[in-house]
């Protein structure tokens, strides 16, 4: 058993770690990590090989997975040792209110079931791609050469390994019901078995159109004519101009000073927010001596535990609350990470005792996923993760296309007057968040959770 030991990053692993001295990526899939090395050895830097590494994904682990879901990434920058954000999450349907999922919907629940199609929100991920390797892509590559080893892993097959098997065979009734489509994804109707090769000549294709034509070989014509009919077909009201109008968001990052390094996150709509409000409250308690330091308490004991569980369970009472789609709702991000509101949040906790009803805090007075991390030659970084939510999201493929929708509008709260209550052209709570830690502006650490 190999152990890591530094003062922020703690863990045991029976593999040993990988050294390189060029460059890397980490990921779930040998085949998916194959296609981003593939990517930097022929020029390409972080952001280029996070897309051919999101793309092979796709292919390979599927049912976490897809250019039917959502996508978010940070980029550092070595040459200027800034670190840039993108926003690639979809919007709800412009027809889609709370009062037509209550009233003509019937959704009686606090959410949109995962299953139901009007979970479905603009699928973000192929623009989320395109814009990625515009805004930081290295230029000596286009996008079909990028997404080249995703397409030949589709068209020749591969085989399927242990792990995505299993996700595939959880999943493999959704696959068959949800749509008319299921035998893109399936196997003479069934999951594929360990190590039996899998052909996806449909996702292949998409991916194709996505390359020659840009964002609107996705967004227009035959692919997004496919999503609409499927959708409404179903009971949905999303329609082509809701995918015709959609947009990627580039972001300023968030962050926190932590016992001298700065983490940094995505603003909402994703939750992000989430670890830094967490961790300005792990040092509020240290600046009030509740706790000498968290380095202090032996890893893993009761107190070391309940300190994590405690400082976690008020961030969370707060993002579940204020953590929306901020074009449409404003969000307090600086009241909500300033000293003053954390100091007052890390009183509440009783170093001996669980909270009974954690609520939101008043900072103004009035797995179904994968992340992968790549690193290049000249020293930039790209923490990126991209999801259908959970497992093949809503289960529905699109004819012809190769790829599930996402039910990424499950994340909506169906409660008139809450920040995140569902509304049209309106981006969800969103749980998927890339990371990444400087330190006196060098990276330290790319890394990422949902």
């Amino acid at each position: 058993m190999f152990e890591i030991d530094q003062p922020f990053i703690k863990f045991p692993s029976r593999r040993s770690v990988v050294f390189g001295t060029n460059a890397m990526v980490a990921c779930t899939q040998p085949l998916a990590c194959q296609a981003g090395l593939e990517i930097l050895k022929k020029g390409g830097n972080a952001a280029d090989a996070a897309v051919a590494t999101a793309a092979a994904l796709n292919v390979t682990e599927p049912a976490s997975t897809g250019i039917g879901g959502d996508c978010f990434c940070l980029f550092y920058e070595a040459k200027t040792k800034k670190i840039h954000g993108m926003n690639g999450s979809g919007r709800s349907p412009s027809k889609l209110t709370l009062e037509y999922a209550r009233d003509k919907l019937g959704i009686t629940e606090n959410s949109i079931p995962y299953t139901n199609i009007n979970s479905c929100t603009v699928p973000g991920a192929a623009a989320g791609w395109i814009d990625c390797i515009e805004w930081f892509g290295s230029g000596k590559l286009s996008p079909g050469e990028i997404l080249k080893p995703a397409i030949e892993l589709a068209e020749n097959g591969y085989p399927v390994s242990e792990i995505s098997v299993w996700e595939w065979k959880n999943n493999e009734k959704i696959l068959q019901t949800a749509s008319p489509n299921g035998s893109d994804m399936l196997i003479d109707g069934r999951a594929p078995n360990v190590g039996e090769i899998m052909h996806m000549p449909n996702l292949a294709r998409t991916f194709r159109e996505l390359a020659e034509k840009g964002k609107d070989g996705f967004y227009k014509g035959r692919i997004a004519e496919a999503i609409v009919e499927l959708i409404q077909s179903k009971g949905g009201v999303m329609t082509l101009e809701d995918l015709a109008s959609h947009t990627t968001t580039r972001v300023e990052p968030i962050s926190i000073e932590y016992k001298g390094v700065r983490v940094w996150e995505c603003p909402p709509n994703g939750q992000g927010i989430t670890a830094l409000i967490a961790l300005g409250i792990l040092e509020a308690l240290q600046d009030q001596g509740k706790i000498p330091s968290l380095d202090s308490l032996e890893h893993n004991s009761t107190q070391y535990i309940h300190i994590l569980i405690e400082s976690l369970r008020l961030a969370f009472a707060d993002s579940q609350y204020y953590v929306t789609d901020p074009e449409v709702h404003h969000i307090p991000i600086k009241e909500l990470l300033s000293k003053e509101y954390l100091s007052k949040r890390a009183q509440l906790i009783n170093t001996s005792k669980a909270s009974v009803d954690v609520k939101k805090g008043s900072p103004v007075n009035s797995s179904d996923t994968v992340y992968f991390s790549v690193t290049d030659q000249e020293g930039n970084a790209c923490s990126f993760i991209i999801s259908n939510y959970d497992g093949f999201g809503t289960g529905s493929i699109p004819k012809g296309c190769g790829f599930t929708l996402q039910c990424r509008g499950s994340g909506f709260i169906l409660e008139k007057g809450h920040p995140n209550c569902l509304g049209p052209n309106k981006r969800p709570y969103h749980t998927i968040i890339p990371c990444m830690v400087t330190k006196e502006d060098e990276l330290w650490l790319s890394y990422g959770g949902i």
